[in-house]
């Protein structure tokens, strides 16, 4: 018995669609991130990227846990002396809100060029309106 490895031609993708309102942050990206790796499906193949489609609407509606509104902090950086920038999840949901589900997506998957494949997959919009209506996103069932 040999052990099946799926080649890139013979990868059939499929389109989700997740509503992300009253969803947590983490949860959330997690089963995302899954789907975006292949890892849903029995033809996953590590170092191919046999993953699906991910349309997320409502990103600004997405909930967390705690304190973590005013606790947790973004960073970026200029690439000048003095040019680190931080921002509350509170002020980061008001200005770009598709930035905090895609940060945490992303920290989720393997860092490789793979990965920034796979990273390509998710769609991210702040409103419930989408342009991928053509593609028939199937709701994904969420693991509770």
């Amino acid at each position: 018995m040999r052990t099946y490895s799926a080649k890139p031609g013979e990868i059939a993708r499929e389109w989700y669609l997740v509503d992300a309102q009253g969803k947590t942050l983490g949860r959330l990206a997690t089963q995302i991130a899954d789907t975006l790796r292949g890892k849903r499906k029995p033809q996953f193949t590590p170092h191919v990227d046999t993953g699906d489609f991910v349309v997320v609407v409502n990103a600004d509606k997405i909930a967390v846990t705690g304190n973590k509104l005013d606790q947790k902090m973004y960073y970026r950086h200029s690439g000048y002396p003095g040019g680190l920038r931080e921002r509350t999840l509170r002020e980061q949901l008001e200005r770009r809100p598709t930035e905090v589900l895609r940060i945490a997506v992303k920290g989720m998957l393997p860092k490789n060029k793979l990965a920034r494949q796979q990273i390509t997959k998710l769609k991210i919009y702040a409103g419930p309106e989408h342009p991928h209506g053509p593609q028939n996103p199937k709701p994904l069932e969420l693991e509770s």
